[in-house]
């Protein structure tokens, strides 16, 4: 083989190799801005819950779905959530 084209093909491949890690880099920042972006929504979703339901900031993670999974079996609720959805997405 002509030595030109072996150091083209060892280029091609570092070039390779180096966009391969760069698509790697690229989907662990995408996948940390979407684990920012979910651990911010829950802590914004809990922290108005607990501004709602003071007496939830002590109940532990079981309690809290009993809690509400009271609450959406009551006359209602499934209208009221939809309303406030239909209204979170139209703003």
């Amino acid at each position: 083989m002509d030595k030109s084209l072996e150091v083209k093909r060892d280029e091609a491949k570092k070039k390779a190799a180096q966009y391969e890690n760069q698509v790697k880099i690229l989907l662990n920042k995408q996948r940390d801005a979407e684990r920012h972006a979910r651990n911010h929504r829950l802590i914004v979703h809990g922290a108005i819950m607990e501004g709602v339901f003071p007496s939830t900031d002590s109940m532990d993670g079981e309690a809290i779905k009993a809690f509400l999974i009271n609450l959406s079996r009551l006359p209602g609720a499934t209208e009221a959530a939809e309303k406030a959805q239909n209204a979170g997405d139209e703003g």
